[in-house]
């Protein structure tokens, strides 16, 4: 067995990071290697290891490992994603990863979606998805989270076209639940295309973004990528303030901030979901921070406030029991300054030959004004939210989980229905069966928001169409 992680998870240079690794065979290499346009490799050692015990109640309170190797951010190492791969003596591999944070901010900041990783995070304890309502940081991540081969041929869209055997041999060496979560999925993709494309990016975690009211001082655009599923109060609070006094926030991703967790001691991540009934803030004069779902009456604050669109209204594409749809948005209003370069009419299909409409979609209440989309202004949605493209899409009820799924499983159709529609009842769960992808854009104060509506955007990265929407997003705020 090897196993290792990082604490904390960001610094900068001059900072100290922990590497906790716990191994038998007597010692272990260890490389660093920063992830960008490639892989580079910044130091390795051999360093000595022994089995480290795991505390039966890792996965709240974390492991508590004696560190193996500390690291000291050097000021010639470039911001950017640094993933610790750990290779034992009989070729045992794992991995661990850590982020430097630029001493000064540039225009543009990537958040990595942190806390939906520790959110998914199954090592020797439950993830939110299988009983668990606290997630340790300081603990490993499970296989396939931060490094997996062919991340375009093993996704969630994909797997239904792969022969069953290579699928259960995929699952054999890999998480179950590293399809759903982590850097190797979307945020590796992202970064890689944008460096070859000369974009500039600072990085941070959720829990900077969290505990850092001054994190997006100086910039011009936020960036989120993938399946960016959990965030703070705070984390809302400082993207919101800071759209409104003039930044510009640029979603490529999906399910965003569907769940409100907490971060409590020793920064574990705190989220009850459909167990909301047993948050400790129920009852208190904290109740509006209870871990459902942001767009639940209990929070007052639907996520589509911040993003435009809501997953309550989205849903699956293009994966089990979900529409396939073309893959791609079909697009209503082609003068739009994001599809400048582009020679579209409404109802062309952008990025249908990647599948960038895939797993997890957002959308909004629609209705059609002179045969064109229009938001019914419901849910959050801002009156001035211009819908650029849709898909279809469908929010699962509880009979239609996918192999893996506990049995304690309540499907999201049911879920929604219960506490947006009134009760979940056959006519209620028909009201929010037939969800969309949207795809839009609106200005919030001084500043605006764009949003793709799903998680797989960055999978069409390298065609033309999807590649020159996200050019004119970023080149429309950054130089």
């Amino acid at each position: 067995m090897i196993a290792g992680y990082c604490w904390p998870h960001s610094g900068v240079a001059g900072d100290n990071i922990d590497l906790m690794v716990s191994a038998d065979g007597g010692s272990c290499r260890v490389e660093l290697l920063r992830i960008g346009a490639d892989e580079q490799l910044v130091g390795s050692w051999e360093v000595a290891t022994a089995e480290q015990p795991v505390p039966d109640d890792c996965a709240t309170e974390g492991c508590g490992w004696t560190p193996t190797l500390q690291l000291e951010i050097d000021p010639a190492w470039q911001p950017g994603f640094y993933l610790v791969r750990l290779g034992g003596p009989e070729g045992e591999v794992a991995e661990a990863f850590f982020v430097v944070r630029a001493a000064e901010p540039g225009e543009t900041l990537l958040v990595l979606s942190t806390s939906t990783w520790a959110a998914y995070n199954d090592w020797r304890g439950p993830s939110f998805y299988t009983g668990g309502h606290e997630s340790s940081q300081q603990r490993p991540l499970p296989r396939g989270f931060l490094d997996k081969p062919d991340p375009h041929r093993y996704r969630v869209a994909r797997f239904g076209q792969l022969p069953r055997p290579e699928v259960e041999e995929y699952f054999d060496n890999y998480s179950y639940w590293s399809a759903a979560a982590g850097w190797a999925n979307w945020e590796r993709l992202f970064v890689s295309w944008a460096e070859r494309n000369g974009i500039q990016l600072d990085y941070a975690t959720s829990l900077d973004l969290h505990h850092r009211p001054d994190l997006l001082d100086g910039r011009r655009l936020y960036i989120s990528v993938g399946h960016d599923e959990y965030w703070s109060e705070a984390m809302r609070d400082h993207v919101e303030s800071w759209v409104e006094s003039g930044g510009a926030a640029a979603f490529f991703s999906g399910n965003t901030s569907f769940w409100q967790v907490r971060f409590g001691d020793n920064d574990r991540v705190i989220g009850y979901k459909l167990d909301f009934h047993l948050d400790p803030v129920m009852g208190t004069d904290a109740q509006h921070t209870v871990s459902t779902m942001w767009s639940d009456p209990l929070t007052g604050r639907p996520e589509s406030e911040m993003t435009g669109v809501s997953f309550t209204r989205g849903g699956y594409a293009h994966c089990r029991r979900a529409p396939k749809g073309s893959g791609g948005y079909t697009i209503w209003r082609p003068d739009h300054w994001a599809f400048d370069g582009l020679r579209l009419i409404a109802g062309d299909v952008l990025g249908g030959e990647p599948v960038v409409v895939g797993y997890e979609c957002d959308g909004c209440e629609l209705a059609l004004v002179d045969g064109l989309p229009v938001p019914t202004g419901t849910g959050g949605t801002p009156a001035n939210f211009e819908v650029l493209g849709t898909a279809p899409a469908h929010l699962w009820e509880t009979s239609e989980a996918p192999p893996g799924l506990p049995d304690s499983y309540v499907g999201e159709l049911n879920w929604v229905t219960e506490r947006l529609g009134g009760g979940d009842t056959p006519e209620n769960r028909e009201r929010f069966a037939h969800g969309a992808a949207v795809m839009g854009w609106f200005q919030r104060g001084l500043g605006e928001v764009f949003t793709t509506g799903c998680t797989d955007w960055a999978y069409g990265l390298e065609h033309d169409d999807v590649a020159t929407v996200t050019r004119n997003v970023v080149g429309r705020h950054v130089n």
